[in-house]
């Protein structure tokens, strides 16, 4: 081949792989002003809900508007929006009404997938503070409607049915997505207390979802959210196009450092420990990074079954015939998918039901409490720094649910309760309390 023919072959080559990166910075700034700026979900609460909920609150008078917005947060766990969004929560956004009926509030991906930490706010960061049973009822509640869920949303505070609520919308579902009148039994459990993963561990994963059913690469996956009884079939077809270009800015997030100093002499030590103890599950971290992908056998993991049995085969085999499932098939698995780590600082509490409040209580299974509560604020004084997760108050007697307000109750982690188990994951028991602690500060350093 004539040296000509090499270099041109060369220049073609990079122009190519240029156009394909700016293709891809295309496609993750369209999906970025997609998530943020559209209406995915026609309004079902009114902007004059937001504005006299306070009414639910047991309070004499409206608050001031400086504070105002501010209580409405932390009431329900949510967190203010980093981007314009007229003054509500991520999550909310104002849209209009079907048929001209003016402005509503509607619901987006970021009120589960919106969270807060050390006083920012991420996208992508699970809402480990949300409270959407609360949110729910008293919204309808400030809207003149019946405060009553379907199913429960949300039995612990931090925690949500997210499961549940793809098993009770695609009920409502013709495979090919046309409504249904009648609802089927899909065999709905609302007992199964689902942590919200982040965002940014999805550009590692081959598979999603806590056992790993799903493909990662599935763009369908992604808006079973869609599925309101107000989107018709041709809504959610249409709306492919735009999560093909989500899913791309999904995959470009990343994970904010750690903000507190890092004992770097203690860390070195503590990824010598994680390579030989962790990295065949969680992988390897840094330059030339690893990730196994590993779902771990039920019975070998010992941790809570709820979400494992919970979405059953009967739902499964329906959600297989679906629309949604024509790009890339669920499979069955064994049990839960051990995830990559990556800003495993910002992301507790931990296990696939946040039963472990820090990650000390990962790994050292005798220390778990039974029970326990914490005060819902994602500042550095609510972060624990030295077990790595939030503080927590143990609680000696069971509560009384008769005894306290449902908004109160929720906000008590009860680990006999079903779904909430906080056994199994064993595997850090075997460290000594040094090597467990070199290990954690290692870890601040992903």
């Amino acid at each position: 081949m004539k040296r000509g023919s090499l270099v041109w072959g060369g220049t073609l080559l990079i122009m190519t792989t240029a156009m394909a990166a700016a293709a891809d910075r295309d496609a993750v700034e369209r999906g970025k002003k997609a998530l943020l700026g559209k209406c995915y979900a026609p309004p079902t609460m009114t902007r004059r809900a937001y504005e006299e909920i306070w009414k639910q609150w047991g309070l004499k008078e409206k608050p001031v508007p400086a504070d105002y917005d501010r209580l409405f947060r932390q009431r329900y766990g949510l967190h203010e929006a980093p981007y314009p969004n007229d003054g509500l929560p991520m999550g909310l956004r104002p849209a209009p009404f079907l048929f001209g009926l003016g402005k509503g509030i509607s619901m987006d991906c970021m009120v589960c997938h919106g969270g807060s930490i050390a006083g920012r706010s991420y996208v992508g960061l699970g809402n480990s503070t949300l409270d959407y049973q609360a949110f729910y009822e008293e919204m309808s509640a400030a809207d003149g409607r019946e405060p009553r869920t379907p199913f429960r949303f949300c039995n612990v505070r931090g925690t949500n049915e997210a499961g549940s609520m793809a098993v009770f919308l695609l009920g409502f579902r013709e495979p090919n997505l046309d409504r249904r009148l009648k609802r089927l039994d899909l065999d709905l459990h609302d007992d199964l207390c689902e942590d919200v993963p982040a965002w940014w561990l999805l550009k590692k994963k081959k598979t999603m979802y806590h056992t790993g059913g799903a493909d990662a690469r599935s763009v369908r996956s992604l808006m079973q959210f869609m599925m309101s009884p107000l989107n018709s079939a041709d809504d959610i077809k249409r709306a492919e196009a735009d999560f093909k270009d989500i899913r791309a800015y999904l995959l470009s997030l990343t994970p904010p450092k750690y903000p507190l100093p890092i004992d770097r002499t203690l860390a070195a030590k503590g990824e010598e420990l994680f390579r030989a103890h962790c990295a065949r599950c969680h992988g390897t971290y840094g330059e030339n990074w690893t990730y196994p992908n590993k779902i771990v056998p039920i019975d070998q993991i010992g941790t809570d079954r709820r979400r494992f049995d919970g979405i059953t085969r009967k739902f499964g085999d329906y959600y297989a015939k679906s629309w949604f499932n024509e790009d890339y098939p669920i499979r069955e698995t064994a049990g839960y998918q051990a995830p990559p780590l990556d800003g495993i600082w910002a992301t507790a509490p931990y296990f696939h039901n946040g039963s472990a409040p820090t990650v000390y209580h990962v790994l050292n299974s005798q220390a778990r409490p039974k029970r326990f509560t914490r005060s819902y604020r994602t500042d550095l004084d609510a972060y624990d720094a030295e077990k790595l997760g939030w503080k927590i108050d143990v609680l000696t007697d069971a509560p009384d649910p008769r005894q306290l307000p449902p908004i109160e109750y929720r906000k008590i982690y009860d680990t006999t309760q079903p779904g909430r188990g906080n056994g199994g994951h064993t595997y850090g028991d075997k460290l000594s309390e040094e090597e467990r602690m070199a290990v954690i500060e290692y870890l601040k350093t992903l």
